[in-house]
């Protein structure tokens, strides 16, 4: 056998035989690279690439049975198998060892290398260097580098069994470096542009790899975890020989070593300084421990996985997300979420459709409430000044049932306003669904506004039969009493009858002049910051509701007998002008409140404006 073959000829039984992975026996697709696997990603990738080359892995595996395993474990970052020689080897073998893992970690297990030649020599300084520079070299592209050796076995008979699980009876020491296998998974093409909008949004995105920390350094570049826009570089190791914290660049990586030395609280310093930060070669454990730390310092963790591994991760997080196609079944269990696609992307859609809908859920809240409020305060009214009640309980069933229902529902499909993915996430303990800024809106800002606005169309339907609000002052017994009769500023004796029907169209007036400044709410609640102009009129089914609203409004009032059974009465003309003012008034308040609230968003009064 010609000396390079016979080098690829063990490096590739290594890549062959030290794998779970395997070809779905159920999949035909004669092309290898689209042709389903079950295994690793990386073992997947190592296998479509030996069967490529060296034909059948399935077959060459039944050549070299596997009598013992120790799979892949983030602990010790290795994996081994040891396989049983079809005939002796030459050295009188009947067993030998493949083992593929984290090449730091392998070469410390060697004690000579194969070079190309085919020769075995025992591994010195000049080795080290070149295997150092070339794993650096790999690295630094984003590769993923994992080593492999192997060992021949010439002290166990042919009948011997392995027990892997206790005393194994062999050292992993003095192996045979074969070489390094280096493979890309290339973010997708939307992930970089993902991760700005995060960042932009407020939100930290932490990368947590088993990666070696150059690879890891070179994949958060390219997917802008590290922004190239900072003038310090960052460094492979945050501990100084003395052990402190030295916090003197923009992004950082921290290895799992370095993790191991440091406490919780340096711990909480580096994810409290660091707006970058990658962790790399980390266990399950330092995983748990770095969600668990960013939790104590107040922040919602959402954590994404594929791997067992990652269950203690996912299942503490505050959200856990496991990858619906790459996911194993024990990560999917512990996870909040499965992401159907596997895309990074889609999370931040996610983020920014809850955004979305919280905002929307507030401005319905908002819109209902300072509704509702202009149904309270007639009664304080009439319980405490003694004016003819301005709305009766059939007409707050009408508003609240009736003409509010559509535009609140429609409030529910408004788009996101622009600026939604440039704020700060929420903070859950303060910003609430109902704050105190928008209970102070709805009962002293806006819904005290549409009730002057009601009570004024109340007053001049009453003015316009010559009782005015000096007469209706604590007149409730007199207006309530059967018996009575009451002459207006004109001279005019009105019976109770009469008097119920003078009431009956001021309540209708009321209900009128709400329902119109009603829709100039139900317009200003589209935003909570943006001017109304920026953001558009794009939602129809609001358009709708308004002219819906409108229309339930004419047919209560204005149909007879309809009318009559409600206890409301047509209204003057005038009636729906004297809406007009206040329609405006709110408008222009409104806009100017979100102006300031732009263009100050820090200020005291801009968080108690907000709502």
């Amino acid at each position: 056998m010609a000396p390079v073959v016979e080098c690829w000829e063990a490096f590739s039984r290594c890549c062959r035989l030290c794998s779970r992975a395997e070809f779905v026996e159920t999949d035909t697709n004669p092309d290898i690279m689209k042709k389903q696997c079950s295994g690793d990603a990386s073992e997947t990738a190592i296998l479509r690439f030996t069967e490529s080359i060296n034909g059948s892995v399935a077959e060459y595996r039944r050549q070299y049975p596997k009598v013992a395993e120790r799979p892949f474990s983030s602990s010790y970052k290795y994996q081994f198998s040891i396989h049983k020689n079809s005939a002796p080897g030459a050295d009188g073998s009947n067993f030998f060892l493949v083992m593929k893992g984290a090449p730091e970690r392998i070469l410390q297990m060697c004690g000579t290398y194969m070079e190309a030649n085919g020769q075995t020599q025992p591994i010195d300084e000049r080795f080290v260097y070149g295997f150092e520079e070339t794993y650096r070299s790999l690295g630094s592209k984003g590769l993923r580098v994992l080593a492999l050796c192997d060992y021949e076995f010439t002290q166990f008979p042919a009948n011997h069994r392995f027990n892997l699980d206790e005393e194994m009876g062999f050292e992993l020491k003095n192996l045979r470096f074969l070489g390094l296998v280096a493979m890309i998974d290339p973010p997708r093409p939307t992930v970089p542009d993902a991760v700005r909008k995060c960042r932009s949004a407020g939100i930290k995105v932490i990368m947590v790899t088993g990666d070696h920390p150059i690879t890891a350094q070179a994949i958060a570049r390219s997917v802008n975890i590290f922004s190239h826009s900072h003038r310090r570089s960052t460094r492979i190791s945050i501990l100084a020989t003395d052990g402190q914290i030295r916090n003197n660049t923009a992004s950082i990586v921290v290895p799992g070593e370095d993790l191991l030395e440091m406490s919780d609280d340096e711990l909480r310093d580096v994810l409290n300084d660091y707006q970058e930060i990658v962790f790399a070669r980390t266990s399950p454990q330092q995983k748990l421990r770095i969600v668990e730390n960013c939790q104590y310092l107040g922040q919602i963790v959402a954590v994404t996985g594929d791997g067992v591994n990652d269950s203690p991760a996912l299942k503490k997080a505050n959200i856990g997300i496991a990858m619906g196609i790459t996911g194993s079944e024990v990560s999917k269990q512990a996870a909040d979420m499965i992401l159907l696609d596997d895309n990074f992307a889609t999370i931040v859609i996610g983020v920014e459709e809850g955004r979305r809908i919280f905002d929307n859920m507030k401005k319905t809240v908002s819109y209902i409430m300072a509704g509702s409020v202009t149904t309270l305060y007639p009664f304080i009214v009439y319980v405490i000044f003694g004016f003819p009640l301005a709305i009766g309980t059939v007409t707050v069933l009408l508003i609240c049932l009736g003409t509010d229902m559509m535009p609140a529902i429609a409030l529910g499909y408004e788009k996101a306003e622009s600026d939604i993915m440039h704020l700060a996430p929420r903070n859950p303990k303060i910003d609430k669904l109902v704050t105190g800024q928008l209970l102070l809106r709805a009962y002293l800002l806006i819904g005290l506004i549409e009730t002057s606005a009601g009570f004024f169309g109340y007053f001049l339907t009453f003015l316009n039969y010559g009782y005015g609000p000096t007469y209706l002052w604590q007149s409730r017994a007199h207006w309530e009493d059967t018996a009575r009769n009451s002459t207006n500023i004109y001279g005019e004796v009105h019976n109770y009858e009469q008097r119920m029907e003078f009431q009956y169209e001021a309540q209708s007036a009321y209900f009128i002049v709400i329902v119109v400044v009603q829709w100039i709410d139900v317009i200003i609640c589209k935003t909570r910051r943006l001017s109304i102009f920026q953001h558009g009129f794009d939602n129809h089914f609001l358009t709708f509701s308004l002219f819906f609203e409108t229309a339930m409004s004419v047919f209560f009032c204005y149909t007879p007998k309809v009318n009559q059974v409600l206890s409301l009465r047509p209204v003057h003309g005038m009636v729906w002008l004297s809406a007009v003012p206040f329609f405006f008034y709110i408008f222009i308040f409104d806009e100017l409140r979100k102006l300031f609230i732009r263009r100050f968003p820090f200020s005291f009064f801009s968080k108690e404006l907000i709502v």
